[in-house]
């Protein structure tokens, strides 16, 4: 642990961590400190000049009760500074709203992993091992704050060194098999911040997937997988292709040979990014796009517990790729215009979803699957039910005959 520089956290009021840290001292707990991003962050800024990204979100540790302090905070301080509270006993944790800042205030603990990939049993412990417990040295840096102001800066694992070096460094020889969303994670941060995983993370990557510590393996039924590890890759995933300069991540990846960790196939997809950026323009879900382009597409969004409606897209993508090949490839497919092909999709009953899955595969007939999508599907009749029936056609097949063949009449003009 050592003195530093009052780290400066633009956006936060200053009194605000005191404040916290002076109920804790008025209670007789331990050490409160802010963990996290926030500290990683605030040193990149301060010390190595990375632009600021904006008000960060504060997680604190605290070695005590932290339902005590934060309801003895906000009975000090009053609810016009403490607005808003929720505690969290069963897993030791509250967030208050302190002076218009949300934070999260989490009990100091410990942790072991009963199996590789299982949930870890945890239990309460001290600053230092509540830090062990983390996925990179950078993340693993802790400021301790006191009632007065100061802070000091407590660094076990080298994170400073790390973070001047811009390098993500695993924090134990286990760190993949306990957690193998690490490597997702280190995809992230890799891509958000321009850091590269050292050596020695990089060949315990490597090695833990060729040696696959986890009792599970692509093909197993599903029940096999632990469901919490699967939900935990899926959130990872979430966050990478919603938050983070995917194309980056996923280049790190594939470049870590890391793609196996979900599936073999996914590892050699050369294009992989383009599918996605195809995905993204059609608006697509782009965990489905990726998937989609897995060997066992269905399984793996099965082990990722997708939403059920992605997961239905997905297994009627795979009954699509059938039908293109069984039924539209050996035809002269190429002759057909925007009627013919309307006519085939809307009568196997095909999503819009699906097929726009399908157009960004690529496949030989992407054109014309992809102007289905974008076009075709919502050409309709010249005219309407109502102009009909008031030139005397009755309701019925009739109608529904004649206001087919005006739009078929309407897609024989379209290309």
């Amino acid at each position: 642990m050592g003195a530093i520089p009052r780290l400066a956290l633009p956006g936060i009021p200053p009194d605000l961590t005191p404040a916290l840290a002076e109920q804790v001292r008025l209670q007789g707990h331990g050490r409160l400190a802010l963990v996290g991003g926030a500290v990683r962050d605030a040193l990149r800024h301060q010390l190595h000049g990375a632009s600021w990204q904006g008000l960060p979100d504060l997680d604190l540790v605290l070695e005590g009760s932290c339902s005590a302090v934060a309801l003895g905070l906000q009975q000090r301080l009053g609810t016009e500074r403490v607005s808003w509270l929720q505690l969290h006993e069963r897993y030791g944790t509250a967030e208050l709203r302190l002076d218009g800042v949300l934070i999260d205030l989490a009990a100091a603990r410990q942790e072991c992993y009963p199996a590789p990939g299982e949930n870890p049993v945890v239990q309460p412990g001290p600053l230092e091992d509540d830090l062990w417990r983390r996925d990179f040295t950078v993340n693993a840096m802790a400021l301790v704050l006191q009632a007065d102001g100061s802070q000091q800066l407590l660094d076990p694992h080298g994170g400073l060194a790390h973070l001047a070096a811009r390098q993500l460094v695993l924090l134990h020889a286990a760190s993949v098999a306990d957690d193998p969303t690490r490597v997702i994670r280190a995809a992230r941060y890799g891509a958000r911040l321009g850091f590269e995983l050292d050596s020695g993370s990089l060949q315990q990557l490597q090695t833990t997937l060729e040696r696959w510590p986890w009792a599970w393996r692509q093909g197993d039924a599903l029940d096999r997988v632990p469901p919490a590890l699967g939900t935990r890759l899926r959130m990872e995933l979430d966050l990478l292709l919603e938050r983070e300069p995917w194309p980056q991540a996923l280049a790190l990846l594939q470049h870590w040979s890391a793609l196996p960790l979900l599936d073999p196939l996914l590892q050699s997809k050369v294009k992989l990014s383009r599918r996605l950026r195809r995905a993204a323009r059609l608006q697509l879900p782009l965990l489905s796009a990726l998937i989609a382009a897995a060997g066992e597409p269905v399984a793996l969004a099965q082990r990722l517990q997708i939403p059920i409606q992605q997961l239905r897209w997905l297994e009627q993508l795979q009954e699509l790729r059938q039908w293109l090949e069984q039924e539209v490839l050996p035809q002269p497919w190429r002759q057909w215009g925007a009627r013919e092909w309307t006519a085939r999709l809307e009568q196997a009953n095909w999503p819009a979803p699906v097929v726009a899955l399908a157009a960004v595969e690529a496949p030989l007939c992407w054109r014309p699957l992809l102007r289905w999508w974008g076009r075709w599907r919502h050409a309709t009749a010249a005219v309407s039910a109502n102009d009909l029936i008031a030139e005397g056609l009755q309701p019925g097949p009739l109608l529904g005959e004649a206001l087919r063949r005006s739009r078929d009449q309407v897609l024989e003009g379209l290309r």
